[in-house]
């Protein structure tokens, strides 16, 4: 039985941790700084360690011995972890989608012998798993697109939004550059810009650019792909309010200050879903031809515990990355790639069936709806 460590014990991280304990396949042990969160998710046989992930030796101490840590720490934390893995000689993987900690990890998995996985989540992750997928029956690319959106089922204020992930993370994104092909040039763009609407089963949508949604896709797919953007989607006038209070407010340099509104005006929910939406363009055969993946996937129980879209589709990410190393299908060490593992290996895997709308529990409804593009503005 491999030892897993899991690093955040958040609403990301226990759910990583119920999905690895239920399976009776992993002995999992989960740090956290906060004896409360520990005492929520230290249940069910897993291990709990009190740990302040600045504290650089008791970091590398504490992952000593384990087969993998995954990181499901705040953006901002990611790289203290990455680095004291490769001090202990452990296989790594994390969810951030921050750019410059994709780097340093990059960086840090040059001469290692252990793998390094990082952007295991939705988006960087699964997402780039079905572009590439989509891009590689192509014979020449021109365009393509990746959207995603955690939105809550029923909105019902002014911004159409509820948290339901980490508002670090959200903050991060909308703020910080990103990157795009551009003519087939990798570029980087603002983000909050580029507003598109259209419509998936008679809802309208908007969506426009975010930070850290591509992963590597952008490295992997450029001098192969004329245009290739990903931007996330939400409900029509969210972008307009949140620049009002990013750039006309000026919180975009008072980012402590936008959490603590965000987190005590906008209430959190559990009925929210997840939607993935791909289209790639380009020649095939010697036609023109446009092929898309679209997929609405909604929470369910794992472990007995009801858990969000999100939460779900994040955790099932990573875990699904971490068995897939376990059974030898991924490179063993150095810097992996997320389009590196195919679609289909990806959806046979007991955690990538999530995304096929497989429930955890084989019970009740399915998880997951294929969804209609009705037109794009």
């Amino acid at each position: 039985m491999k030892s897993i460590l899991v690093i955040g014990a958040g609403k990301i991280g226990s759910t990583i941790v119920d999905m690895l304990n239920d399976t009776g396949d992993y002995a999992v042990t989960v740090a956290d700084a906060s004896a409360e969160a520990l005492a929520a998710a230290g249940k069910n046989g897993i291990k709990t360690v009190q740990l302040d992930f600045n504290d650089a030796v008791a970091l590398q101490n504490a992952l000593k011995g384990h087969y993998a840590v995954l990181s499901a720490a705040p953006y901002h934390l990611t790289g203290h972890v990455a680095q004291a893995a490769r001090l202990a000689d452990v296989n790594y993987f994390d969810l951030t989608e921050d750019v410059a900690t994709t780097r340093m990890v990059k960086e840090l998995s040059e001469g290692a012998t252990t793998a390094f996985i990082p952007q295991c989540g939705l988006a960087p992750g699964f997402i780039s798993i079905v572009a590439h997928d989509i891009a590689s029956r192509f014979d020449k690319l021109d365009t393509v697109r990746l959207r995603v959106g955690a939105l809550p089922q029923y909105p019902s204020n002014a911004l159409s939004y509820n948290l339901t992930w980490s508002t670090d993370g959200v903050i991060n994104e909308y703020i910080e550059r990103c990157e795009a092909v551009v003519d087939g040039k990798l570029r980087e763009v603002p983000a909050m810009e580029e507003l598109e609407e259209f419509s998936l089963d008679g809802t309208r949508y908007e969506a426009f650019n975010t930070s850290g949604g591509l992963g590597t896709l952008c490295e992997t797919l450029e001098g192969k792909v004329r245009n290739l953007n990903y931007k996330t989607i939400r409900y029509p006038g969210h972008c307009a309010l949140m620049r009002v209070l990013l750039n006309d407010l000026g919180l975009r340099n008072r980012r402590e200050v936008l959490k603590d509104i965000l987190e005590n005006a906008v209430p959190a929910t559990m009925q929210d879903m997840v939607i993935v939406f791909v289209t790639v363009t380009g020649e095939r055969d010697g036609r023109y031809v446009q092929e898309t993946y679209a997929r609405s996937i909604y929470g369910q129980k794992v472990a007995g515990t009801q858990r969000t879209a999100i939460q779900v589709t994040t955790a099932a990410g990573i875990c699904a990355m971490l068995d897939l190393l376990a059974e030898g299908k991924l490179p063993k060490e150095g810097f992996v790639r997320q389009e590196e593992i195919g679609l289909d290996a990806f959806l046979a895997n007991r955690f990538g069936r999530v995304y096929a709308g497989v429930r955890l529990d084989q019970a009740s409804e399915p998880a997951v709806k294929d969804i209609r593009l009705d037109a794009v503005a």
